[in-house]
């Protein structure tokens, strides 16, 4: 923790996995996940990490966890705002849980992840965007001729991804996926995306934001299908002030969208190192994701 910033844990735990942003450490039928405030671009972790950023990635997390369990079981078991919950998981070499973990981490249960990201589109966006000017279709989906950036589409579109460690994901058509997970998974794992989408999409548009995409992670236990990781963050979504909001244009929107167009103004190559950003940036960030937290939840961050 450096300035109030997290940007590695170390805790004595078997390290179950690293991503860019989160760390998963085996606490036997469960999962310790601790999210910290690193942010990336162009598929490389930053060396300066944005304020909060992990404790309202967290947060907005388990937030849609419980608004979206009628629609889909989770891998939530406790969002650890109090460390005495973890007295139950302590090693038998005790010490101390670090007191950074205080909301920026949960315990969830242990799934078979499964080797796709579900992504559905709302609206044309991003390399959607690119491929359609390029082909008139996204993800190989025809779609009708003489849309706008940005532009709401005839209905939701369901894109899969592979999930990729390094690099970027690979687009992955339904047969390509089925071949990947079953026929049965598959059809299961879009009908669940599209319906926590439509039900997230009908709620923040009550609230003055537009999810323009989103993306979802699931996963096995026990043989049943349940989500996993993190769901309808800034970090996963696009969110669009419905106020702002034009047809034509790209969107400003509540994620990283201040580091990249800051870094696309550098003139940095996108090859390492990454850029330090300037303080005014992280703050622009942080002001981004702590408003889309507060705006969907209705809560301030405490």
């Amino acid at each position: 923790m450096t300035d109030n910033v997290l940007m590695t844990t170390d805790l004595p735990l078997p390290l179950m996995s690293q991503g860019k942003v989160r760390y998963a450490y085996d606490m036997g039928k469960q999962l310790l996940i601790v999210t910290t405030d690193r942010i990336s671009a162009f598929d490389l972790v930053l060396p300066c990490g944005i304020p909060d950023k992990g404790l309202i990635l967290n947060r907005l997390s388990a937030f849609w966890f419980d608004q979206t369990s009628h629609l889909a079981n989770n891998h939530l078991v406790a969002v650890l705002d109090d460390l005495s919950l973890l007295d139950d998981y302590r090693p038998r070499n005790e010490f101390s849980y670090p007191a950074y973990l205080k909301g920026r981490s949960m315990l969830v249960k242990k799934a078979e992840r499964l080797p796709v990201e579900c992504v559905v589109r709302g609206y044309l966006a991003g390399s959607a965007w690119v491929e359609y000017r390029e082909r008139g279709s996204v993800s190989g989906i025809p779609l009708p001729r003489g849309l706008l950036e940005s532009q709401e589409l005839p209905e939701p579109l369901f894109t899969p991804t592979t999930k990729a460690d390094e690099g970027h994901d690979e687009p992955l058509s339904m047969d390509e996926m089925k071949r990947l997970t079953g026929e049965s998974l598959t059809e299961a794992m879009k009908e669940k995306t599209l319906s926590i989408y439509d039900f997230a999409r009908k709620y923040a548009l009550k609230r003055g934001i537009i999810i323009a995409d989103t993306k979802l992670e699931f996963g096995l236990l026990d043989g049943e299908l349940i989500v996993i990781d993190e769901m309808l963050t800034p970090d996963s979504s696009r969110f669009w002030d419905i106020e702002l909001y034009q047809t034509g244009r790209s969107q400003p929107s509540y994620d990283k969208q201040p580091v990249r167009d800051w870094l696309e103004a550098s003139g940095w190559d996108k090859e390492p190192p990454v850029p330090t950003l300037p303080p005014e940036v992280i703050e622009a960030t942080t002001g981004k994701y702590r408003h889309a937290y507060e705006v969907l939840t209705g809560e301030k961050l405490g």
